[in-house]
């Protein structure tokens, strides 16, 4: 039985990934922890922390379970480059699954996406639109990001010299080395994405929509059930896929 913590455990996601957690063989909810709640005084109650709040108390906790040696399951986005490299230095000597989205279906689609980019990608404009709801305070979101820098890397491209993030006052036509964002906030929404390639006559969309919050808690759940004896070692959902 894999005993498992989870954090921001009475928020819209905490919720969800507990109920994922009791839905799930195997699996046993150690400590539900929630903001203010010291994570160093139940230590002895989980194996594996699931974590999906805010950089800056993602890294405490990151920071906790490193000293104890426990595992850890990410699914927080928008670090800076300090947290990416604090994420990268703890999993050296901790095992943790850091991925920005940790559906299924996402993880197939950018599977598709390094695909479709070195059949296609040099022949085409290259746009990402996401849609998530009114709360979401990162954008655009880590999904999008992850799926522009997928795209660039099949394309030997430079996410952070093409990606292009508005293009008000932009008075030239569209450089074609150039992959677009744009980003919708509104309502509900769970979460969209659309990577779209453009070329003459023609374009091929690739696109996921999340319509409950429980295929990224099913997700999280899966890659903690995975993690459990793991060595130290930084791992994406293609690791805990095998995709």
């Amino acid at each position: 039985m894999v005993k498992i913590a989870v954090t921001g455990a009475f928020g819209r996601m905490g919720q969800t990934i507990i109920k994922a957690i009791e839905q799930t063989d195997g699996m046993a909810l150690g400590v539900k922890l929630d903001k203010g709640d010291d994570l160093n005084a139940v230590l002895d109650q989980f194996e594996v922390l699931i974590d999906f709040t805010r950089p800056e108390a993602t890294l405490d906790y990151l920071a906790i379970c490193l000293s104890a040696n426990k595992a850890m399951v990410i699914g927080t986005t928008g670090f800076d480059d300090a947290g990416l490299a604090a994420i990268n230095s703890a999993a050296k000597k901790m095992p943790v699954v850091f991925a920005p989205n940790m559906s299924v279906g996402v993880n197939l689609s950018l599977k598709l996406l390094d695909m479709a980019a070195r059949v296609i990608g040099d022949d085409s404009d290259i746009e990402i639109v996401e849609a998530h709801h009114r709360y979401k305070v990162d954008a655009p979101s880590g999904t999008a990001l992850k799926m522009g820098e997928v795209v660039a890397n099949a394309l030997g491209r430079d996410l952070s010299k093409c990606g292009v993030y508005g293009r008000e006052g932009i008075e030239e036509p569209r450089n074609k080395e150039t992959i677009g964002f744009s980003t919708i906030r509104g309502g509900d929404v769970v979460g969209e994405h659309t990577v779209s390639f453009f070329m003459e006559g023609e374009r091929v969309e690739i696109t996921h929509k999340a319509s409950s919050r429980m295929t990224f808690a099913n997700g999280a759940v899966r890659a903690a059930n995975w993690l459990k004896g793991e060595p130290a070692g930084l791992y994406s959902m293609k690791d805990v896929l095998k995709i």
